[in-house]
């Protein structure tokens, strides 16, 4: 006990002796002061969300952000790329006016077509020839035809009034039963369809979230996913407070480090996730193997096949060999597939799947207590377009299950010659081995933004990656038009060629920002200049400035 007693006594003579001759408000004004600190010490120390060494890295910036040369550096930097992104903007619009106010009479139906032609004609990318990659995944007379018709008769339809267009319903139950079977669903399947990729996983992680906090009493959830998990994972973390635990992939095959992940489950973790095929890179995790871990922890797992689940469903049939990943795997718990994506209908439209209707109602939103009644509704939308249900419906009975076979065959096929070809052009490499249709590729000996650069001066727009910089082409069935792919290459080996001829000359133009923007250590800085990057989305130039350049141009607009 004296062990005990000794330094608690002097201790105490040592606050004694500190306070005495204090004025009483200098002791509560030193108590309080210690007792705030404290408080804030051990919120920063043992805080949830953070580890300490992220939590210490945001402080040290904060602190470094109010030093007045550094402040005044970061706002000059900052107002120069917001500038740089406005006029990418100015650039891309300057030929057109911009309505600011509604017209006082309404326009003729053919001025606005025709302002619709002008509007849609500014891009200078040709997605028909195929010089994109993804955004567009299929393009025929025929298929626009019937999606047009159909859009036509449904557009005015909305299935949260179950009562007045059940028949928008039925259609709806019919691709979630369509796609469930695809993945390999019982009967006991179920799901909804969505605006897209980002709303499936939304709802697949709300219902995580639920079901482990009703089943588990779990209240700090966390999620445990591959670093090359979609972006979507991320917002749903934001939105519904989630923490993430981001696993690490392996640096040749570009697969999550299974033991990284198993180590990172705790009493929290409320799921496990993995790609078939992951966004960046193309490749996919082990899902067998997370199948099983989510067995031995009893965890949900996701599988986010939104890029390429309209391949890997039909990739066996069309004569392609793909480990397993769906719900013949009994840790498989939920799936996400983009019917808009390979599964070729119009933008919005994916699809949320649930091994066992015991899962769905947790996706539910419900209110009980509303004035205007009991409300309830199955994704974040409440009122939703019927014609992006039937449209998506439209789209999979126009193709079936042959055609969707054929169009399998044709993009596997060019994605792999193109990856082929890639393979052999001296100064670049692949990222692991692509399973579907996304090519990853960089390079040990110059800067790659360089070759996407130059590329986009050729017409051609690639997507850019980070840690490690790298580019990727996601072919789509418009790339299987003939020549397509040849093009691609004979482009990518000339610019290639002339790069290496000085591979030490830096990346100019906006992708300088953007590899530049990889060295930054404070992150929070890079999420600024993303903001600016929305911002000018939204930019609207100076009415003046449109004007004199309008009409110093000699430019007849119908709004000019």
């Amino acid at each position: 006990m004296d062990i005990v007693k000794v330094p608690l006594n002097q201790a105490r003579s040592g606050i004694n002796h500190f306070f005495s001759g204090k004025e009483p408000w200098q002791i509560v004004t030193v108590t309080t002061s210690s007792v705030l600190f404290l408080s804030w010490f051990y919120s920063f120390v043992f805080h949830d969300d953070e580890s300490l060494l992220d939590r210490g890295k945001r402080t040290f910036f904060a602190l470094m952000k109010h030093i007045p040369s550094i402040r005044k550096e970061l706002e000059s930097t900052k107002k120069e790329v917001l500038e740089a992104f406005e006029n990418e903007q100015w650039e891309r619009t300057k030929s057109l006016s911009y309505l600011r106010v509604l017209p006082k009479q309404g326009l003729k139906n053919e001025q606005i077509i025709r302002l619709v032609e002008e509007n849609l004609n500014l891009g200078h990318y040709n997605w028909k020839e195929g010089h994109v990659s993804g955004v567009v995944y299929y393009c025929s007379t025929e298929w626009q035809q019937l999606i047009t018709k159909v859009y036509e008769k449904t557009f005015l339809t909305n299935p949260l009034h179950s009562d007045i267009f059940p028949g928008v319903c039925k259609i709806e139950t019919e691709i979630i039963q369509i796609v469930a079977n695809l993945f390999h669903g019982t009967e006991d399947a179920c799901g909804s369809v969505t605006s897209g990729g980002t709303e499936s996983i939304l709802m697949a992680i709300k219902t995580w979230r639920d079901y482990m906090r009703k089943t588990r009493g779990i209240k700090k959830p966390e999620m445990v996913l591959p670093r090359t998990i979609h972006s979507a994972f991320d917002k749903a973390a934001q939105y519904f407070c989630i923490k993430v635990k981001y696993i690490p992939v392996d640096p040749n095959t570009f697969k999550v480090d299974l033991k990284a992940m198993e180590r990172a489950i705790s009493k929290n973790t409320i799921m496990l996730g993995g790609s078939v095929p992951n966004f960046p890179y193309g490749t996919m995790d082990d899902i067998k193997a997370i199948s099983e871990l989510g067995l031995k922890y009893d965890i949900p797992v996701h599988v986010d096949s939104c890029l390429g689940g309209f391949l890997t469903v039909f990739m066996d049939q069309a004569g392609y060999d793909l480990p397993v990943s769906d719900f013949r795997l009994p840790g498989v718990c939920s799936i996400s597939a983009d019917t808009h994506k390979y599964g070729f209908t119009p933008k919005g439209s994916s699809v949320v799947l649930y091994k066992d209707k015991k899962y769905r109602h947790y996706q539910y939103t419900v209110t009980t207590d509303w004035p205007g009644g009991v409300y309830g509704s199955p994704t974040v939308s409440g009122s939703r377009s019927g014609a992006n249900i039937a449209t998506c419906w439209a789209a999979l009975l126009h193709f079936g299950s042959e055609g969707y076979i054929q169009a399998t065959k044709d993009i596997i096929q060019t994605a792999r010659y193109i990856e082929s070809e890639l393979r052999k052009i001296d100064g670049l490499y692949i990222f692991g081995e692509p399973v579907t249709s996304v090519i990853a590729f960089g390079s040990k000996v110059f800067e790659i933004y360089r070759l996407a650069t130059d590329l986009g001066k050729r017409g051609w727009n690639l997507n850019a990656l980070q840690f490690p910089s790298g580019v990727h082409f996601a072919i789509t069935h418009v790339h299987t038009q003939p020549g397509v792919a040849d093009r691609f290459l004979k482009d990518v080996k000339a610019i290639t060629a002339k790069l290496m001829e000085k591979p030490e000359k830096p990346t100019e133009g906006v992708l300088a920002y953007y590899g530049a923007a990889q060295t930054i250590p404070d992150r929070s800085i890079v999420g600024e200049f993303i903001n600016y990057y929305i911002d000018a989305m939204y930019y609207i130039p100076d009415e003046k400035k449109q004007k004199t350049f309008l009409d110093s141009n000699g430019i007849n607009s119908e709004l000019n």
